[in-house]
């Protein structure tokens, strides 16, 4: 070994240590369409460790990209800049658990799902339930204040992040937070973490609020011949004071997608609404009443629910399909994300809706969406050659008409999946004089630019998400 691989192996042990060329490679993707390769990849395994690696990387100016699991949409666990990635999967225990006072500490490693299946027992549960839950690590979804399709009624990570310990660009052990449920002393500089996408510092523990696991639920399917009609009808739930736990919709491309890889069977209209209640069974059954009625005033093809499991989790099965399935609809065409996680308020939903609809159409693109319409988040998935130069640049002008449309009605480039690389281009669009503050305080807390460069838009500003890509784009 030589020089800084040296000197990492002596913190984590060689065996932690990896400059093989096929790890690497491995690193050098994650579920977004770039590709960049880091120098080193270091596994460590505590936050000693971890304030080591940090502090030797600071004084070397080497960069430092956390990562989890490596399910970011947007680029964000790419080495950008080569340098470090710092793999904290290791870092997968629960060091406490407090039901009595609603909460637990974790490493940033533990998955989602793993955690959840510990905390079932005890009859509790964390919320946000991503779409990636099966694999997501905690410590990711705290970078990009992560959530799913509990959002509506639960809310996302960011509302459960009670405490952090991160550790600063200089190797800095920051404890933020208490293991309260709520505080009023200062600044809340766990808010600030949660979102920052390692561009402030490494998370190495979260304290996390836990919520009581709902022992009754009902779900119902609602099949539309208008899209448009589904998403009025998402809009007049909420105004008549329902608050489902989940509120989903799909388009006929989604639906075709998924029936054409599983064999489903959904009906194939434009636009399939899904409807889940959790809670007492008397309130539950009383508020599937009043939401069929609200459905039926749309003039559904089909409205069908069910409160056994078995029934409801085939129901979900194509909704958690979406994503693997739309690449497997058109030979020759890849689902890409790239324009995928906007959100706008919830009554706006038709109109985003329409106008997506539009957009795919004038630049001859099959663009499928889907997502969390009850909290205003869609997502969309747009259909190409990626080895086509032509179809990558109709796609970038369709993400730029998407985005503006978002923005005007009030929106967010980003919901739950955050910024990366992938949207950068786009920030200063949301964010005008913000960015400036942002990239103040990053500079306050990252003087040397080791922590997660390249993203955010905080240190430079890509013109196009059309760079790096990890498709063998031609002419």
């Amino acid at each position: 070994m030589r020089g800084y691989e040296r000197t990492l192996a002596r913190i984590v042990g060689k065996d932690n240590v990896s400059t093989d060329k096929a790890e690497l490679f491995c690193y050098s993707f994650d579920a977004s369409i770039h590709t960049s390769a880091p120098n080193v990849v270091v596994r460590p395994s505590n936050t000693k460790e971890v304030s080591e690696i940090v502090r030797y990387a600071n004084r070397k100016q080497i960069p430092i990209v956390p990562r989890g699991a490596g399910t970011a949409l947007c680029g964000h666990s790419l080495a950008w800049n080569g340098g470090i990635v710092l793999d904290m999967t290791r870092m997968n225990h629960i060091s406490e658990t407090h039901v009595e006072d609603l909460y637990v500490v974790v490493g940033p490693g533990i998955v989602y799902s793993t955690l959840n299946a510990a905390l079932k027992p005890l009859g509790f549960f964390f919320p946000p339930e991503p779409g990636s839950a099966d694999v997501c690590t905690i410590g990711g979804m705290v970078a990009v204040n992560a959530s799913g399709t509990k959002a509506i009624k639960y809310g996302a990570t960011r509302d459960y992040v009670l405490g952090l310990e991160v550790v600063l660009s200089n190797g800095t052990i920051l404890k933020t937070g208490s293991r309260t449920i709520k505080n009023s002393s200062g600044y809340q500089l766990c808010r600030l973490f949660t979102g920052s996408e390692g561009t402030l510092g490494v998370i190495t523990e979260v304290t996390l609020k836990v919520a009581p696991l709902p022992t009754y639920s009902s779900t119902a399917i609602v099949a539309y011949d208008d899209l448009q009609a589904a998403g009025r009808t998402v809009a007049d739930l909420i105004r008549c004071r329902l608050l489902p736990a989940a509120l989903e919709i799909m388009d006929r491309t989604c639906i075709q997608a998924v029936n054409k890889s599983l064999k489903l069977g959904l009906p194939e209209v434009e636009g399939i609404l899904i409807v889940e209640f959790d809670g007492h069974p008397d309130a539950v059954r009383d508020d599937m009443r009043k939401a069929e009625g609200i459905c039926r005033a749309e003039n559904p093809t089909l409205f069908s629910s069910s409160d056994d499991p078995a029934e409801e989790e085939r129901i979900w099965a194509g909704r958690k399909a979406v994503l693997p399935s739309m690449s497997r609809l058109k030979d020759g065409a890849v689902s890409v994300s790239v324009a995928e996680d906007m959100i706008v308020p919830i009554s706006n939903i038709p109109e985003l809706i329409g106008t997506i609809s539009k957009i795919a159409k004038k630049h001859g693109l099959v663009i499928g969406t889907y997502g969390h319409c009850g909290d205003g988040n869609l997502h969309t998935k747009v259909l190409f050659d990626v080895r086509k130069k032509d179809a990558w640049t109709r796609a970038w002008k369709a993400c730029l008409e998407i985005y503006g449309k978002c923005i005007s009605l009030g929106g967010s480039l980003a919901g739950e999946h955050g910024i990366g690389y992938t949207r950068a281009p786009f920030m200063r669009m949301e964010h005008k004089a913000e960015l400036d503050l942002m990239r103040t305080i990053k500079m306050a807390l990252d003087p040397n630019n080791i922590m997660n460069p390249g993203k955010l838009s905080l240190d430079s500003v890509p013109k196009t998400f059309v760079t790096r890509l990890r498709y063998p784009v031609g002419d």
